[in-house]
């Protein structure tokens, strides 16, 4: 019985989005690069049928949770400073 080799990217796409949710401040830099690896693994799956869909998936996935938490985050601070630096006379 031969074993299927798992598709590095879509490994790298898994902790890159772990990684994005844990790690504050570069978790949107991080959060990007592993949306673009997973999707370029999929691609590599897809052509190679190597192992690793479901990572490239929780990759995906736990990528685009740490941008729309950093988006939200950024949101707020740009929304507090701008309702908090207008002077009231």
């Amino acid at each position: 019985m031969e074993t299927q080799q798992t598709n590095g990217k879509a490994v790298a796409a898994l902790v890159l989005g772990i990684l994005s949710i844990v790690i504050p401040y570069v978790g949107l830099i991080l959060g990007i690069i592993g949306i673009i690896l997973a999707n370029s693994s999929y691609k590599e799956i897809a052509v190679t049928h190597e192992g690793g869909r479901g990572l490239a998936t929780a990759g995906l996935v736990t990528s685009i949770i740490g941008v729309a938490l950093y988006g939200l985050l950024f949101i707020f601070i740009i929304f507090g400073i701008a309702l908090f630096s207008v002077s009231y006379y």
